[in-house]
């Protein structure tokens, strides 16, 4: 019997456990690499306020916790997550906002019909901010303390997320 009959099954076997593998990753867990390091800098045009320009300088000099949510009107999981964001700023939390690859106009609609949480909202139109902060789509939400990146969540933020990835992280940076 020669060997040359079972490469076709060897090949078979390593790509099956190689799908496998994949398949049960969890695509909101690929870590960022700007884990407590310094937030990028930037300065973004503001979306529907009266400010020129929000930029990495506004969130360093906020004390406490904050978060930073990209999200567009495009995006349907951000619709999902709206409802949630909105509860977290009647919780207290300060919530920034970079409307990531969006019109203003667009932006300003779909905070006008879905809520609007966040205390400041940027427009990365370009999308050139996201490129920086590693953002590979939206939504993404940081955790910033003092000017550094604590943790970052890729995907819709629920009750359930929160409550298992960010309060953990927020009460431990919190002492």
């Amino acid at each position: 019997m020669s060997l040359n009959r079972f490469i076709p099954l060897m090949i078979f076997c390593v790509l099956s456990f190689a799908l496998y593998v994949g398949l049960n990753l969890n695509p909101s867990d690929i870590p960022s690499a700007l884990i407590n390091d310094s937030i990028p800098e930037f300065d973004l045009p503001v979306v529907g306020g009266e400010e020129a320009s929000f930029s990495s300088v506004d969130l360093t000099k906020e004390e406490g916790i904050i978060l930073v949510n990209f999200f567009a009107s495009w995006c349907v999981p951000c619709y999902v997550e709206q409802p949630f964001l909105m509860k977290l700023k009647e919780r207290g939390y300060k919530i920034y906002g970079i409307s990531y690859k969006d019109k203003a106009r667009d932006t300003n609609k779909f905070l006008s019909k879905e809520g609007n949480p966040y205390y400041k909202v940027a427009a990365d139109e370009k999308g050139r901010v996201g490129i920086d902060w590693g953002v590979y789509g939206v939504p993404e939400t940081y955790i910033i303390k003092d000017g550094i990146i604590r943790y970052k969540h890729a995907g819709p933020i629920l009750e359930m997320e929160f409550e298992d990835n960010f309060m953990p992280i927020i009460e431990s940076i919190d002492q």
